[in-house]
Formats: structure tokens, C-alpha cells, sequence
């Protein structure tokens, strides 16, 4: 486009001192656009103009002198001073992208914003805007996955727990109950705290777990029965006495290292039925609802030896050989109420869950990472009350005598309740085949792929890969090369996107004050789409609450301890 300038009288009177250039009578030619027509200010006046004249021969009444007129609208906003117009067209963010996917953006009508339904977490890495994510969210009111389940992967101290704690916290006030059963850190335990959530204390000299206590599940039975609806009420206590079943069963097994035959089966179910028949008649007797019975209870009722639990053992009569049967279950029972897992298990339990709670977290950190058998019974024994308790949750929702109810659950360190017991994986694939069905949402975490393949047998890895592979979303942090190529034979990660992933786990500098470059940076992946990439921002509430501090044995006030030092006697200097 050419452009023409007006020239001024200085200009004129200095060509006219120019002979041979230009006349001293002769104008400017008036300026012209490309097309060769006027430029568009003097288009406009000329439209106006005609304007005029057609309204004065339409016989239109001419405005009058000094009348309000409304200002034109042109393309860069309205005309005249103080209308707003601007002289410049802003350049519109450019974007690149192959002729096969850009094509099929046009008119380019809709932005391509992050998702805004779920837990806020932070600002987009691409565009700036605010990312919103959590698997129930996305779940239920936005239909972006297919189940309600994560899986964080990402290299220690990124803050993997800071996001999930962020959704604990988000989804907390959308009415959704989470459940952290088996806080092994903790990391879990201030934020519950701080919320006003139910915080239960496991380990040796804390809290008990007695699994004969079924809990939720007997308390919705009596509901059940109270409101008329026996069937659904009997449903319940049969479901309750195959939880019990099996948790006491499992115990065995930690403390004998083996498995427990048919026959010692068979009895165990026998005897705890009993049991709960005596506590049922009990309950009705008294009008109120009897105290559960221990395992001590277990063991003498093995010891009386009624007709119901020697039935299974063909004794016909000979107490010998249903001693036989029996002993080597006493023995194991009793090992297990004097052994090193009997403070725990033998007394009666200290606090029920109450799923009413805003949150609930089952603090474990008191056991030893090193106490692998302990740390496995009360894992098994917390998952099996807390998925007892959304059993019967649910239960009573469906009959309609309580509201449902919403639970989020996370299993963070995977890689340890995995390792912790057999059966866990078995336990965890349940949970990741049926949490729609049961109204959960869920979060695991861990550090790697590698976590994943720890594992003893092959079976049990395959099993944990399908974690990933089921997930309805995969948040990743900083990896490493090799850990991001295994991924990829799971999730689909353009070349930009893994060379994202990997610049995250880059160390930090050699500044005290660097923080590593993929703190609370994350790539959140849906299936086969691209991923949106996430910076976790901390709220000022978060960050004075200090519920997002893990490293709290590494935190030092240095004036209190220079004071201590130099009380001590040894504060001659840094």
C-alpha cells in the first residue's frame, strides 16, 4: 500500500524555490489509495454528504444545529474525539500446527481454553488461563473420562502431594467426602485437621482396630431393620460377616506365612456367625445395640466347641480330632492377640470412621516402614472399614433413609500398599474396576513405572500397569527419559510434550534459593488427546497454614536454634 502526505506551506514554498520540479502555481495531487480512489476520511465526508443530500430529497428533516448526534461506528470503533477509536489493529496471537489438524479448526470461532469445571489447581503453561481438574468433576458433570480415577506420576519433591492435597481441599467443599485410608507420611493428617475432618491415629501404643467390629455395615443393618426393611437389613449382615471372614482370615496368613486350609475356612465362618447371631440377640435383648465382640472372644468360642463350628470339622462326636482340626487355628489366633500385632487388633476399636466428617484420614505414620507385617494387617484392616463403611453408605442411600453421599479416596505412596501385603494389588484392581459402581473417585500416586515393576510376580505387574492403562486421567510430573519412554507404550505424548515432561526433572541450581524447575509443574493427559500443562499455585491461606509442608523435620527456626547452641554452650560462631 502506497502513502500519501498532504504537503504543507513551508513545503510548497520551498518547490517553488526548486525550478523544474514543481510549478509555484500548481497543488499537490491529492492523495489516492491503492485502488486509486480517495482515501477514507475524505470517502467518508463524501458519504455523508450524499447522505445529506438523499434525506433532502426524501424530504427528511435536516438535524438540528447542535442537535445530540449519535457517533458512527466504523471498523476500529466509534468516529470522533473521545469516542473510543483506535488508530491501530492489534496483531492476534499466532499459533502453529500442521495442514491436516489446522484445517479442521476453521471458522475459528471458539477459543481453545483450558477446562473450567473441577478444583482449581493453577494457571495454564500455554495460554495463561486458569486449569480446573479432579476426576470427579470431570466425571459426573463434565463427562471428559470415563471413571472417576487418577494416577500421578512424577519424581519426589515436585509436589505430588501438594496437588493432591489441593483436591482433597477442592473437592471438600463441593460436599464430596475423602478418604485417606492409610496415611503412611503423614501427609494428609494437618490438612484434615484444618478443615475440621476426622483424624484417626493407628499403631502400637495409639489407636486399635477391632476387625470383628464391622461397623458401618451393623449400624446400617439396624437402620435397615428400623425402618421395616429386613431383606435389604439381612443383605447388609451377610456382607458384613464375609468382610469379617476375610479380614480375620487375612491376618492369619500374615502371622503364619501360609495359607489357611478349606476346613479351618469353613469353621472360622461357622464361629463368627455364631457370634454375630449371640451379639444380634443380644442387641434385641438389652434395646440397644451390644458391644462387638474381640478376637479373645474368637478364641473361646473355638474352645467351647458348640455344635455349629464342629459340624465342619467331621469330628461326629470325638473331641480329639476336632481338636485336631482346631488347634492349629488356636494358635495362630492366639499368635495373633499376643504377638506383635496384638495391640491393635485384640482391643476394641478407639474411633470409628464418620463419613458425615468433612474429611477422614487413618493416620498410620507411627509404624515402622520397617514393620512390613504390621504396616500390611492395619493397611488391609483400614481399607476393609473404610470401603465397609461406603458400602453401607450407599446402602442406605439407595433405600432412601440417608443422603448420598460422594467419597474421593487416595492411595498416595502406591508403591508401599502395594508392596505392603498379599492381596493389596488384588485389592486395588477391585477399586479400579468398580468405583463407578460404588460412587468413588480415587487417586493414586507414585513415583515411576518402576514402582510398578517392583513388584514379586508378574501377575501382580500386570495387574499395576492396568492402573494406569484404566485411569480416566494421568497427571505427570518431571521424569526422566527412560521412565517417560515406558509410559508412552501406555499414553500417547508428542515429541513437545515428552521433551516438557523431561526438562522438569532437571535438578535445581546451585542456589540455596533455586527451587527445581518442575515444582508444581504437571502435564495433565486424557487418554489419546493433547495435554494440558499446569502450574499448582499455593492460596496465602495455603501457604500460612503450612499443611503443604512435608519437610517439617527439615524446617529449622536458626535464631531458636543459635539461642539453643549458645545456651549450650557451643555458640562460638556458624
Amino acid at each position: 500500500m502506497r502513502t500519501f502526505r498532504r504537503s504543507s506551506r513551508a513545503a510548497r514554498r520551498s518547490a517553488a524555490q526548486a525550478p523544474g520540479l514543481i510549478p509555484t502555481d500548481a497543488t499537490v495531487p491529492a492523495p489516492r489509495d491503492g485502488d486509486g480512489s480517495p482515501p477514507a476520511g475524505r470517502r467518508s465526508r463524501r458519504t455523508a454528504a450524499s447522505e445529506a443530500a438523499a434525506n433532502k430529497a426524501a424530504g427528511k428533516p435536516k438535524p438540528a444545529q447542535g442537535a445530540a448526534q449519535l457517533p458512527r461506528l466504523t471498523s476500529r470503533g466509534f468516529a470522533g474525539p473521545g469516542h473510543g477509536r483506535v488508530s491501530y489493529v492489534e496483531a492476534p496471537v499466532e499459533w502453529r500446527g500442521s495442514t491436516t489438524q489446522v484445517c479442521g479448526l476453521y471458522p475459528f470461532v471458539i477459543g481453545g481454553g483450558a477446562p473450567n469445571v473441577g478444583v482449581p489447581l493453577g494457571p495454564s503453561l500455554l495460554t495463561g488461563a486458569t486449569v480446573c481438574c479432579d476426576p470427579i468433576s470431570w466425571f459426573q458433570r463434565a463427562k471428559l473420562i470415563l471413571n472417576p480415577s487418577m494416577f500421578v506420576l512424577g519424581l519426589p519433591a515436585l509436589g505430588k502431594s501438594t496437588l493432591v492435597r489441593r483436591l482433597v481441599l477442592g473437592l471438600s467443599g463441593q460436599g464430596v467426602v475423602p478418604l485417606v485410608l492409610g496415611d503412611l507420611k503423614p501427609d494428609y493428617a494437618d490438612l484434615v485437621g484444618a478443615i475440621g475432618g476426622q483424624i484417626i491415629r493407628l499403631g502400637r501404643g495409639l489407636g486399635s482396630l477391632n476387625v470383628l467390629d464391622a461397623g458401618a455395615l451393623d449400624d446400617a443393618a439396624a437402620q435397615l431393620d428400623a425402618a421395616g426393611l429386613h431383606e435389604r437389613a439381612t443383605r447388609l449382615r451377610e456382607e458384613a460377616h464375609g468382610r469379617r471372614l476375610n479380614m480375620v482370615d487375612a491376618l492369619i496368613v500374615l502371622v503364619r506365612g501360609s495359607a489357611t486350609t478349606d476346613t479351618e475356612r469353613t469353621v472360622l465362618s461357622a464361629a463368627l456367625r455364631l457370634l454375630a447371631e449371640r451379639r444380634h440377640q443380644a442387641s434385641i435383648a438389652a434395646g440397644a445395640v451390644a458391644s462387638a465382640p474381640l478376637l479373645g472372644d474368637l478364641v473361646a468360642l473355638l474352645e467351647e466347641a458348640p455344635a455349629e463350628v464342629r459340624l465342619p470339622t467331621l469330628d461326629r462326636g470325638d473331641r480329639e480330632r476336632y481338636d485336631g482340626v482346631v488347634d492349629p487355628l488356636q494358635r495362630s489366633l492366639l499368635a495373633l492377640i499376643d504377638g506383635p500385632l496384638g495391640g491393635i487388633f485384640a482391643r476394641p476399636t478407639s474411633e470409628r470412621l464418620r463419613l458425615d466428617a468433612t474429611a477422614v484420614c487413618v493416620d498410620v505414620s507411627g509404624i515402622s516402614s520397617n514393620d512390613h507385617a504390621l504396616q500390611a494387617a492395619v493397611l488391609l484392616a483400614c481399607w476393609n472399614e473404610g470401603f465397609g463403611s461406603v458400602e453401607a453408605a450407599n446402602e442406605l442411600a439407595d433405600a432412601g433413609v440417608a443422603p448420598q453421599r460422594r467419597f474421593f479416596i487416595v492411595l498416595d505412596e502406591l508403591w508401599r500398599v502395594l508392596r505392603s501385603g498379599e492381596g493389596m494389588v488384588d485389592k486395588v484392581d477391585s477399586l479400579t474396576r468398580l468405583n463407578r459402581q460404588e460412587g468413588v473417585g480415587q487417586a493414586m500416586i507414585s513415583h515411576s513405572m518402576a514402582d510398578l515393576r517392583a513388584l514379586k510376580n508378574e501377575e501382580d505387574r500386570a495387574k499395576a500397569r492396568g492402573f494406569v492403562e484404566r485411569s480416566g486421567l494421568v497427571i505427570v510430573g518431571g521424569l526422566p527419559p527412560a521412565e517417560l519412554t515406558e509410559l508412552r507404550e501406555v499414553l500417547a505424548f508428542t515429541a513437545a510434550e515428552a521433551a516438557q515432561v523431561t526438562s522438569w526433572s532437571t535438578p535445581p541450581g546451585w542456589d540455596e534459593n533455586d527451587a527445581p524447575p518442575g515444582r508444581g509443574k504437571f502435564l495433565i493427559k486424557v487418554g489419546q488427546r493433547p495435554g494440558i500443562p499446569v502450574r499448582v499455585t499455593l492460596t496465602a491461606a495455603e501457604q500460612a497454614s503450612n499443611v503443604h509442608n512435608t519437610n517439617k523435620r527439615w524446617t529449622i527456626d536458626l535464631t531458636k536454634a543459635e539461642q539453643a547452641a549458645a545456651a549450650s554452650g557451643f555458640g562460638g560462631g556458624r
